[in-house]
């Protein structure tokens, strides 16, 4: 009976090692399926800090992008103030050179009179652009003032032609 015993413990022992057994080829094979995991998602994960560091060389490359063009516009704001100035300067310029003018011409018309001398032909009648009527409305956004542009401004139709002396003003009103 001691053998018997002895045998019946044996195989005890042995069915426990064979469930143990199972049990750890189980875990193990849990174990390998995590690993496995693990680095599936390891990988993920470096391909994710990988976009990330994508994403973010795009974004500073866009932000660069935008402070260049905030630059741009500064400059641009800068040159549209200084060339609004300027065309002030110009426009108050001429108008002083034409108030200089009018009333030489003036004079120097009712001189020619006295004489009996026809007058001298007016500044519009010479020159199209020399006309001071405000031809073209400009409105500045920077400064809130309203410019008025000195622009040639036909004074007759595009196809009349031209005379000899390239005035087409005094050709148009022979013909009327």
């Amino acid at each position: 009976m001691a053998d018997e015993q002895e045998i019946m413990c044996k195989l005890e022992s042995i069915k426990e090692i064979r469930n143990k057994t199972l049990q750890m080829e189980k875990i193990k094979a849990r174990l390998k399926a995590e690993f496995e995991a693990l680095e599936s998602e390891e990988r993920h994960l470096k391909e994710y800090k990988q976009e990330m560091d994508l994403l973010l060389q795009e974004k500073m490359a866009h932000v660069e992008e935008l402070r260049l063009i905030h630059a741009d516009i500064n400059v641009m704001e800068n040159t549209i103030k200084q060339s609004e100035n300027d065309l002030n300067k110009l426009l108050e310029s001429t108008r002083r050179l034409h108030d200089e003018y009018k009333p030489l011409k003036e004079h120097v018309d009712a001189l020619r009179m006295t004489l009996g001398l026809q007058r001298l032909p007016d500044l519009c009648e010479e020159e199209e652009k020399l006309s001071l009527e405000p031809a073209c409305h400009v409105i500045s956004k920077f400064t809130g003032m309203h410019l008025y542009v000195l622009c040639a401004k036909p004074r007759v139709g595009p196809g009349t032609p031209k005379s000899q002396n390239g005035n087409r003003m005094n050709e148009e009103m022979e013909n009327t």
